[in-house]
């Protein structure tokens, strides 16, 4: 019987985990052809999720976990998860029943088949989301596909099963600044993607704000391509053609009073300068962050420990 390993992130997820264990047990009854290990990965949770997980595990010998030290990041987690698993095939998905179990079926099949060496799902709309949210993540995968050359789906999730030589891909991938979703479609392989309705969460609110999508679509972005320092250059040469021509153009007006012009430009082409060097200086401290060689997560405990 084949193992299916399933990789579970969780933060500060105290109730959902109850729920979700429920609903991972139906599927175990549906799924009699195969065995399943579940890893919970805690990153660095500051409720009682730790002891949730590890009454289960107590109780359920298919059950591992490994404890963070502190709050490394989701895509950390996933890491740490598809490190320890084991399985002869290995799923990243939430905790909050937003990735449907039950797709983990046809994906499974997907895959087993041969024709596939892994199958991802998919959100077909975003309902229940504000506007503007789901606005900007539609954006994002538009702007991700034309400057990375990655097809990274419209509406991907982390929901995702794969087999032994795709994880074995990922794993050679250890840079610190992570993006899932871009790893998985860099290293190739043939997907199966599979859609299927927006679900809310079961239980309490998402940990992902605004912000913290936004500094993730950042990192997608500026791991994934150098596409915008190259258009920086350009834009660097454009302004100062531009700003060469205004510069004469101001002095043949220096007889009328175009203080007030020179000032506006003045903080135009400042602002644009900073927004540059932002840019640039996001590059940077990456390159910095990678040269520290510092570990992309720590481990404070796990099953083994228990046992």
């Amino acid at each position: 019987m084949d193992l299916i390993s399933l990789v579970v992130p969780v933060f500060n997820e105290e109730k959902t985990i109850p729920i979700f264990y429920k609903e991972f047990n139906k599927l175990k009854k549906k799924m009699k052809n195969v065995k399943f290990e579940l890893i919970f990965v805690d990153d660095g949770s500051k409720d009682n999720t730790k002891d949730v997980i590890k009454n289960i595990a107590k109780n359920d010998k298919i059950v591992r976990y490994i404890i963070f030290s502190r709050n490394f990041g989701k895509d950390a987690a996933m890491f740490a998860g598809l490190e320890a698993s084991k399985g002869d095939y290995t799923t990243t998905m939430d905790v909050d029943l937003q990735d449907p179990l039950d797709l983990l079926i046809p994906m499974y099949d997907a895959v087993k088949s041969g024709e596939y060496d892994s199958a991802a799902a998919y959100r077909i709309s975003r309902k229940g989301e504000s506007y503007i949210r789901s606005f900007f993540a539609h954006m994002f995968y538009k702007l991700m596909k034309k400057i990375t050359k990655l097809d990274i789906k419209d509406g991907a999730r982390d929901y995702r099963l794969i087999n032994k030589n795709m994880k074995n891909a990922v794993l050679q991938l250890k840079e610190k600044t992570r993006f899932i979703k871009g790893i998985y479609e860099w290293v190739g392989f043939k997907t199966k993607w599979i859609s299927y309705e927006n679900i809310n969460r079961v239980e309490g609110k998402t940990k992902w704000s605004f912000w913290k999508l936004f500094k993730n679509y950042i990192v997608g972005i500026t791991a994934n391509s150098n596409l915008i320092l190259t258009l920086i250059t350009f834009l660097g040469i454009l302004f100062c053609l531009t700003f060469g021509l205004l510069l004469i153009l101001f002095l043949l007006l220096s007889l009328v009073n175009s203080t007030n012009l020179i000032i506006l430009f003045g903080c135009l082409f400042t602002g644009i300068i900073l927004i540059a060097l932002g840019i640039v200086g996001n590059y940077i401290s990456k390159i910095y962050i990678e040269t520290q060689n510092r570990p992309i997560y720590i481990v404070k405990e796990t099953e083994k420990e228990m046992k």
